[in-house]
Protein backbone atom coordinates (compact mmCIF):
# COMPACT_ATOMS: atom_id res chain seq x y z
CA UNK A 1 0.00 0.00 0.00
CA UNK A 2 1.21 3.57 -0.63
CA UNK A 3 2.57 5.20 2.51
CA UNK A 4 0.59 7.84 4.41
CA UNK A 5 2.18 10.78 2.57
CA UNK A 6 1.50 9.25 -0.84
CA UNK A 7 -2.09 8.50 0.16
CA UNK A 8 -2.55 12.21 0.84
CA UNK A 9 -1.24 12.98 -2.65
CA UNK A 10 -3.57 10.43 -4.22
CA UNK A 11 -6.51 11.84 -2.27
CA UNK A 12 -5.67 15.39 -3.41
CA UNK A 13 -6.30 14.47 -7.06
CA UNK A 14 -8.93 11.83 -6.24
CA UNK A 15 -6.97 8.95 -7.66
CA UNK A 16 -7.79 6.50 -4.87
CA UNK A 17 -11.30 5.89 -6.21
CA UNK A 18 -9.98 5.20 -9.69
CA UNK A 19 -7.25 2.88 -8.37
CA UNK A 20 -9.89 0.92 -6.48
CA UNK A 21 -11.70 0.27 -9.77
CA UNK A 22 -8.67 -1.05 -11.69
CA UNK A 23 -4.92 -1.57 -11.66
CA UNK A 24 -4.86 -0.97 -15.40
CA UNK A 25 -4.91 -3.21 -18.44
CA UNK A 26 -1.97 -4.83 -20.27
CA UNK A 27 -3.51 -3.55 -23.51
CA UNK A 28 -2.81 0.02 -22.41
CA UNK A 29 0.84 0.72 -23.20
CA UNK A 30 2.78 3.57 -21.62
CA UNK A 31 5.98 4.80 -23.23
CA UNK A 32 8.40 5.85 -20.48
CA UNK A 33 11.03 8.06 -22.13
CA UNK A 34 13.49 8.60 -19.30
CA UNK A 35 16.66 7.17 -17.82
CA UNK A 36 17.30 3.43 -17.54
CA UNK A 37 15.60 1.44 -14.77
CA UNK A 38 16.86 -0.72 -11.92
CA UNK A 39 15.13 -3.73 -13.44
CA UNK A 40 16.14 -5.91 -10.50
CA UNK A 41 14.16 -3.82 -8.01
CA UNK A 42 11.87 -6.28 -6.17
CA UNK A 43 8.86 -4.01 -6.62
CA UNK A 44 9.34 -3.89 -10.39
CA UNK A 45 10.46 -7.45 -11.03
CA UNK A 46 7.05 -8.95 -11.77
CA UNK A 47 5.66 -6.04 -13.74
CA UNK A 48 4.98 -5.92 -17.44
CA UNK A 49 8.10 -4.06 -18.60
CA UNK A 50 9.33 -4.04 -22.18
CA UNK A 51 12.56 -2.44 -23.40
CA UNK A 52 12.23 -0.33 -26.54
CA UNK A 53 15.43 0.14 -28.51
CA UNK A 54 18.82 -1.24 -27.51
CA UNK A 55 18.81 -3.43 -24.35
CA UNK A 56 22.31 -2.11 -23.61
CA UNK A 57 20.89 1.37 -23.12
CA UNK A 58 18.55 0.12 -20.40
CA UNK A 59 21.38 -0.95 -18.07
CA UNK A 60 22.05 1.10 -14.95
CA UNK A 61 25.53 2.42 -14.25
CA UNK A 62 25.59 1.59 -10.54
CA UNK A 63 24.43 3.17 -7.29
CA UNK A 64 25.58 6.64 -8.35
CA UNK A 65 23.74 6.62 -11.67
CA UNK A 66 21.40 9.60 -11.31
CA UNK A 67 19.69 8.87 -14.62
CA UNK A 68 18.85 5.34 -13.46
CA UNK A 69 17.62 6.70 -10.14
CA UNK A 70 15.38 9.16 -11.98
CA UNK A 71 13.96 6.55 -14.34
CA UNK A 72 13.36 4.06 -11.52
CA UNK A 73 11.63 6.71 -9.41
CA UNK A 74 9.23 7.66 -12.21
CA UNK A 75 8.60 4.01 -13.09
CA UNK A 76 7.68 3.29 -9.47
CA UNK A 77 4.94 5.92 -9.53
CA UNK A 78 3.42 4.15 -12.51
CA UNK A 79 4.30 0.49 -12.31
CA UNK A 80 5.40 -0.59 -8.84
CA UNK A 81 3.49 -3.43 -7.23
CA UNK A 82 0.39 -2.24 -5.41
CA UNK A 83 1.89 -3.73 -2.22
CA UNK A 84 4.76 -1.26 -2.55
CA UNK A 85 4.88 2.01 -0.62
CA UNK A 86 5.29 3.82 -3.97
CA UNK A 87 2.16 5.32 -5.57
CA UNK A 88 1.89 2.30 -7.94
CA UNK A 89 -0.87 3.81 -10.05
CA UNK A 90 -1.27 1.35 -12.92
CA UNK A 91 0.93 -1.74 -12.44
CA UNK A 92 -1.13 -3.92 -14.79
CA UNK A 93 -0.53 -1.62 -17.76
CA UNK A 94 2.41 -2.38 -20.05
CA UNK A 95 5.41 -0.10 -19.53
CA UNK A 96 7.54 0.48 -22.63
CA UNK A 97 10.92 1.59 -21.33
CA UNK A 98 12.81 3.81 -23.78
CA UNK A 99 15.99 5.19 -22.11
CA UNK A 100 17.05 8.52 -23.59
CA UNK A 101 19.60 9.96 -21.20
CA UNK A 102 22.51 8.58 -19.22
CA UNK A 103 24.59 9.24 -16.12
CA UNK A 104 26.00 12.43 -17.66
CA UNK A 105 22.86 14.04 -19.10
CA UNK A 106 19.38 14.61 -17.68
CA UNK A 107 18.08 16.59 -20.61
CA UNK A 108 17.22 15.29 -24.05
CA UNK A 109 18.15 16.82 -27.37
CA UNK A 110 15.15 17.54 -29.63
CA UNK A 111 16.36 15.08 -32.24
CA UNK A 112 16.88 12.28 -29.70
CA UNK A 113 13.48 12.94 -28.17
CA UNK A 114 11.80 12.93 -31.59
CA UNK A 115 13.41 9.54 -32.32
CA UNK A 116 12.28 8.19 -28.94
CA UNK A 117 8.71 9.36 -29.57
CA UNK A 118 8.62 7.49 -32.86
CA UNK A 119 10.17 4.36 -31.31
CA UNK A 120 7.51 4.20 -28.59
CA UNK A 121 4.69 4.90 -31.04
CA UNK A 122 5.97 2.11 -33.29
CA UNK A 123 5.95 -0.19 -30.24
CA UNK A 124 2.26 0.52 -29.71
CA UNK A 125 2.30 3.20 -26.99
CA UNK A 126 -1.00 4.87 -26.13
CA UNK A 127 0.50 7.42 -23.72
CA UNK A 128 4.01 8.88 -23.52
CA UNK A 129 5.45 10.10 -20.20
CA UNK A 130 8.16 12.75 -20.61
CA UNK A 131 9.59 13.57 -17.18
CA UNK A 132 12.49 15.43 -18.76
CA UNK A 133 13.69 18.73 -20.12
CA UNK A 134 14.62 19.54 -23.71
CA UNK A 135 18.10 20.93 -24.30
CA UNK A 136 18.52 24.16 -26.21
CA UNK A 137 18.79 23.62 -29.92
CA UNK A 138 18.55 25.27 -33.31
CA UNK A 139 15.24 26.06 -34.93
CA UNK A 140 15.74 23.22 -37.40
CA UNK A 141 16.29 20.71 -34.60
CA UNK A 142 13.21 21.99 -32.77
CA UNK A 143 11.15 21.59 -35.93
CA UNK A 144 12.07 17.90 -35.94
CA UNK A 145 10.60 17.53 -32.45
CA UNK A 146 7.54 19.52 -33.52
CA UNK A 147 7.03 17.02 -36.32
CA UNK A 148 7.38 14.14 -33.86
CA UNK A 149 4.68 15.66 -31.64
CA UNK A 150 2.49 16.26 -34.69
CA UNK A 151 2.92 12.57 -35.53
CA UNK A 152 1.83 11.56 -32.00
CA UNK A 153 -1.27 13.74 -32.39
CA UNK A 154 -2.17 12.17 -35.72
CA UNK A 155 -1.79 8.71 -34.21
CA UNK A 156 -3.87 9.59 -31.14
CA UNK A 157 -0.97 8.98 -28.74
CA UNK A 158 -1.21 11.20 -25.66
CA UNK A 159 1.92 13.09 -24.62
CA UNK A 160 2.31 14.03 -20.94
CA UNK A 161 5.26 16.35 -20.32
CA UNK A 162 6.81 17.83 -17.19
CA UNK A 163 6.48 21.63 -17.33
CA UNK A 164 10.03 22.10 -15.93
CA UNK A 165 11.54 23.24 -12.67
CA UNK A 166 13.20 26.56 -13.51
CA UNK A 167 10.52 28.70 -11.84
CA UNK A 168 10.09 30.67 -15.06
CA UNK A 169 7.16 31.97 -17.06
CA UNK A 170 7.19 30.89 -20.68
CA UNK A 171 7.14 27.75 -22.76
CA UNK A 172 9.29 25.33 -24.71
CA UNK A 173 8.81 23.54 -28.00
CA UNK A 174 7.40 20.70 -25.89
CA UNK A 175 5.06 22.51 -23.52
CA UNK A 176 3.59 24.88 -26.12
CA UNK A 177 2.62 22.12 -28.55
CA UNK A 178 -1.22 21.99 -28.56
CA UNK A 179 -1.30 18.19 -28.26
CA UNK A 180 1.09 17.91 -25.29
CA UNK A 181 -0.27 17.97 -21.73
CA UNK A 182 2.21 19.99 -19.62
CA UNK A 183 2.16 19.14 -15.92
CA UNK A 184 2.81 21.66 -13.16
CA UNK A 185 3.87 20.40 -9.73
CA UNK A 186 1.67 21.30 -6.77
CA UNK A 187 1.93 20.94 -2.99
CA UNK A 188 -0.43 19.09 -0.65
CA UNK A 189 -2.83 22.03 -0.74
CA UNK A 190 -2.94 21.91 -4.53
CA UNK A 191 -0.97 25.15 -4.96
CA UNK A 192 1.73 25.33 -7.66
CA UNK A 193 5.17 24.98 -6.11
CA UNK A 194 7.50 27.93 -6.62
CA UNK A 195 9.99 26.16 -8.88
CA UNK A 196 7.40 24.91 -11.39
CA UNK A 197 7.34 26.63 -14.76
CA UNK A 198 4.13 28.39 -15.76
CA UNK A 199 2.90 29.97 -18.97
CA UNK A 200 -0.06 30.63 -21.21
CA UNK A 201 0.19 27.37 -23.12
CA UNK A 202 0.77 25.47 -19.87
CA UNK A 203 -2.34 27.10 -18.38
CA UNK A 204 -4.43 26.31 -21.48
CA UNK A 205 -3.36 22.72 -22.14
CA UNK A 206 -1.94 21.52 -18.84
CA UNK A 207 -2.92 20.27 -15.41
CA UNK A 208 -1.53 20.43 -11.88
CA UNK A 209 -0.54 17.24 -10.07
CA UNK A 210 1.35 16.28 -6.89
CA UNK A 211 5.03 17.16 -7.09
CA UNK A 212 6.13 17.52 -3.49
CA UNK A 213 7.29 14.81 -1.02
CA UNK A 214 6.57 11.88 -3.33
CA UNK A 215 8.03 8.53 -2.22
CA UNK A 216 8.89 6.05 -4.94
CA UNK A 217 11.45 3.42 -5.91
CA UNK A 218 15.20 3.89 -5.85
CA UNK A 219 18.16 1.90 -7.10
CA UNK A 220 19.47 -0.82 -4.79
CA UNK A 221 15.97 -2.10 -4.06
CA UNK A 222 15.09 0.84 -1.78
CA UNK A 223 12.91 3.97 -1.79
CA UNK A 224 13.45 7.71 -1.63
CA UNK A 225 11.44 10.92 -1.50
CA UNK A 226 11.63 13.56 -4.24
CA UNK A 227 9.50 16.09 -6.06
CA UNK A 228 9.32 18.37 -9.06
CA UNK A 229 7.41 18.31 -12.31
CA UNK A 230 9.15 15.03 -13.19
CA UNK A 231 7.32 13.45 -10.25
CA UNK A 232 4.04 15.21 -11.08
CA UNK A 233 3.84 14.10 -14.73
CA UNK A 234 3.38 10.35 -14.03
CA UNK A 235 0.37 11.08 -11.80
CA UNK A 236 -1.36 12.45 -14.90
CA UNK A 237 -0.04 9.63 -17.09
CA UNK A 238 -1.24 7.06 -14.55
CA UNK A 239 -4.69 8.63 -14.33
CA UNK A 240 -5.01 8.56 -18.13
CA UNK A 241 -3.85 4.94 -18.24
CA UNK A 242 -6.44 3.88 -15.65
CA UNK A 243 -9.18 5.77 -17.48
CA UNK A 244 -8.22 4.22 -20.83
CA UNK A 245 -8.23 0.79 -19.16
CA UNK A 246 -11.80 1.39 -17.95
CA UNK A 247 -12.95 3.00 -21.21
CA UNK A 248 -10.95 1.18 -23.91
CA UNK A 249 -13.05 2.60 -26.75
CA UNK A 250 -12.54 6.21 -25.70
CA UNK A 251 -10.75 8.48 -28.14
CA UNK A 252 -7.53 10.17 -27.07
CA UNK A 253 -9.12 13.61 -27.44
CA UNK A 254 -11.95 12.60 -25.08
CA UNK A 255 -9.43 11.48 -22.49
CA UNK A 256 -7.55 14.79 -22.76
CA UNK A 257 -10.79 16.69 -22.26
CA UNK A 258 -11.80 14.49 -19.34
CA UNK A 259 -8.69 15.37 -17.33
CA UNK A 260 -9.12 19.05 -18.13
CA UNK A 261 -6.30 19.35 -20.67
CA UNK A 262 -8.31 21.05 -23.42
CA UNK A 263 -7.19 24.03 -25.48
CA UNK A 264 -8.75 27.24 -24.19
CA UNK A 265 -9.85 25.64 -20.92
CA UNK A 266 -8.42 28.44 -18.77
CA UNK A 267 -7.12 31.94 -19.43
CA UNK A 268 -4.52 31.69 -16.69
CA UNK A 269 -0.85 30.82 -16.41
CA UNK A 270 -1.85 28.16 -13.86
CA UNK A 271 -3.63 25.04 -15.13
CA UNK A 272 -6.48 23.23 -13.39
CA UNK A 273 -5.84 20.63 -10.72
CA UNK A 274 -6.18 17.01 -11.83
CA UNK A 275 -9.44 15.46 -10.59
CA UNK A 276 -9.45 11.79 -11.56
CA UNK A 277 -12.93 11.04 -10.26
CA UNK A 278 -14.52 13.90 -12.21
CA UNK A 279 -12.65 12.67 -15.29
CA UNK A 280 -14.15 9.22 -14.74
CA UNK A 281 -17.67 10.64 -14.53
CA UNK A 282 -17.15 12.69 -17.69
CA UNK A 283 -16.13 9.62 -19.66
CA UNK A 284 -18.90 7.49 -18.17
CA UNK A 285 -21.47 10.01 -19.38
CA UNK A 286 -20.36 9.88 -23.03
Amino acid sequence: MPNAANRELLALVRLEELMARTAGSPEVRIGLIDGPLALDHPDLASQSLQIVGSPAGAACGGAGDAACGHGTFVAGILAARRESSAPALCPDCTLLVRPIFTLRARGASPQDLAAALRDCIAAGAHILNLSLGVLRATGLEERGLQEGLDYAARRGVLVVAAAGNEGSVGSSVLTRHPWAIPVVACDLAGRPVGFSNLGRSIGRHGVRAPGESVQSLSTGGSFFVAGGTSAAAPFVTGALALLWSLFPRAHAAALRSAVGASAGQVASLVPALLDAQTAYRRLASL
